[in-house]
């Protein structure tokens, strides 16, 4: 007998549904409920398992069961009428399979895709009328990124024709668009577009082409020694070492022994030695006892160099080949970052740290984990071991590392590493990736740890942005906190229909940024705050979480589809 899936009582206009029961699929359905005071419906296979029970005690939330995401169940949870679907299950194939379905069923739906292969999401993003596809591990990264240099990265987005990025007023930058944030506060929380623009410490400036000060921190620092040392170390290992000082031993010893038996000076023995050791030596009844045994001795080691030299270089061909980035770990190095875990998260934070200049020691205990060939195709260093084992961290230089970096998907291992990182340097700097919100909370309490949240906490204000907004342009980490860029419509009979673009702006919230006038291709960077805005203008926005729910609120037209309340 098929199965009956139950119906919700009466269609939910203007709903958002989640798929999946998923750590995201939970931030997501918070964020949405809870910042932006919107009606949800997600679709779990279980109430009782994963996160089904945290989701089930959202206010605002409508869980629906379902065993799998066919066309009956988007009907009962009424997808026809629904403004936007994110599916964000562990199952790309799944996510995708399940797009196609909800599409065919509602042609103008927003759907936001949760897919780590950003190539293949790229393009099948083309498959749908209004889609979103998103990589959590790519939206988070940067949060890490930032706390494992301890500073701003150098964070760049493309907005409206121009690159904007991120430094501080200290490098005395050009172009400066606005103040973003004041990190100096005592707390150390920064505040957020501050009023007084002269205050922010951070600015977003437009990229012009020239040359700026590098926040990625100190370059490697490694022991002083030569290119032609360092050569001469890789090609000489320990056995060619040996042969090689057992070698001058015999030289010197047998010059001595022909220059003093025989009566000739020590540049000539140390001629005839050589001779010796290249195989032309001649037998001369003449010689004396002690040179007679010199000659045969240095004869029959000579004998030997040639095979020893050939097996060490081929060795060396080999290790450098197999294994080349480990050989800087030889020396001590310094100023560099240690990921351990070379997951989804961990291979986009060690990109961009590759990206921004910073040297990386990779460290993973499986030699099959995703990010490995992309940390061998950039030549990094990676450790493979236990990052729990102090043996292991310190291959990777821990103690004079910048910063260490635990990202696997195993909350324990990251904890157990970043404690044996403090164990081998008490001061070095550990960002911890951490599920359970409660333990993250009192590890930053009790062991003094800078914690950076999961990485669904990070990546649901994008992934909701998306479901809320047409046009979200990108996201700009700042310390804890994400920022969003979106491109706002303005909307007939709205709050901003008609009204001065200063206005728009909302101290501590929300900044506009450039504006599209209605008509006009390009926006406009140069604005005039007394211009009135009428339908039709756009605005490019840079804004908090709920800064971005405040200027959707205000830029919603009478026609456009209910607004939500504004977040709280």
């Amino acid at each position: 007998m098929p199965t009956v899936v139950p119906r919700l009582r009466s269609p939910l206009r203007g709903r958002l549904i989640i798929c999946g029961d998923t750590p995201l699929a939970y931030r997501l359905a918070d964020e949405l409920s809870t910042r932006y005071l919107q009606d949800v419906t997600v679709i779990v296979p279980s109430k009782r398992r994963n996160h089904g029970p945290k989701i089930t005690g959202l206010p605002r939330v409508r869980v629906h069961e379902a065993a799998e995401l066919d066309d009956e169940t988007f009907r009962a949870v009424h997808v026809e009428s629904a403004r936007a679907v994110a599916l964000v299950s562990n199952s790309e194939v799944g996510n995708i399979h399940a797009a196609l379905r909800v599409q065919e069923l509602n042609p103008d739906i927003r759907l936001v895709i949760r897919m780590s292969n950003t190539a293949l999401g790229n393009r099948i993003r083309t498959l749908f009328n209004d889609c979103a596809v998103l990589s959590d591990g790519a939206v988070a990264a940067p949060s890490f990124v930032a706390a494992a240099l301890g500073d701003l990265p150098p964070s760049h987005v493309r907005v409206a024709g121009r690159t904007l990025y991120v430094a501080h007023r200290s490098d005395r930058v050009r172009n400066v668009v606005c103040g973003l944030a004041d990190t100096r506060r005592p707390d150390g929380l920064p505040r957020l577009l501050p009023v007084d623009q002269g205050r922010a410490n951070l600015v977003l400036a437009v990229a012009d082409g020239t040359s700026r000060t590098s926040l990625a921190g100190p370059p490697v620092d490694y022991r002083p020694t030569t290119t032609f040392a360092r050569t001469m170390r890789l090609i000489l290992s320990r056995r060619l070492l040996q042969v090689v000082v057992a070698l001058l031993g015999l030289i010197v010893v047998g010059s001595a022994v022909l220059s003093t038996g025989d009566g000739h000076g020590f540049t000539y023995s140390l001629y005839l030695i050589l001779l010796d050791i290249a195989g032309a030596a001649n037998p001369d009844p003449k010689l004396s006892a002690a040179a007679k045994v010199t000659q045969v001795i240095v004869t029959l080691a000579s004998l030997a160099l040639v095979p020893a030299i050939t097996a060490a270089v081929v060795d060396a061909l080999v290790r450098a080949r197999l294994n080349g980035p480990l050989e800087r770990l030889r020396d001590p190095i310094s100023g560099h970052v240690v990921v351990v875990g070379l997951g989804e998260v961990g291979l986009r934070v060690v990109s961009q740290l590759h990206d921004l200049g910073v040297q990386v020691v990779c460290v993973e205990q499986n030699e099959d984990a995703v990010g490995v060939p992309l940390a061998r195709r950039l030549g990094l260093p990676i450790v493979f071991g236990d990052a729990t084992r102090e043996e292991t961290l310190r291959t990777a230089w821990v103690g004079t590392c910048r910063s260490v970096v635990t990202v696997t998907s195993d909350d324990i291992t990251n904890l157990e590493a970043g404690l044996s990182s403090r164990a081998l340097r008490d001061n070095v700097r550990v960002v911890l990736r951490l599920f359970d919100d409660d333990l993250a909370g009192r590890v930053h309490r009790n062991f003094k740890i800078p914690v950076s949240r999961s990485v669904s906490f990070l990546a649901a204000p994008a992934f909701a942005a998306a479901m809320m907004e047409r046009q979200v342009i990108g996201t700009i980490p700042v310390g804890r906190s994400v920022m969003l860029i979106a491109d706002m419509p303005i909307g007939a009979g709205s709050e901003l229909d008609g009204r001065p673009l200063r206005e728009a702006n909302l101290p501590g919230e929300a900044r506009v940024l450039a504006l599209g006038r209605r008509g006009r291709p390009r926006f406009d960077w140069d604005l005039q705050e007394g211009y009135l805005l009428i339908p039709g203008d756009r605005l490019a926005v840079l804004a908090t979480r709920s800064g971005i729910g405040h200027i959707r609120a205000r830029t919603t037209g009478t026609s456009d589809p209910p607004s939500s309340p504004t977040p709280r």
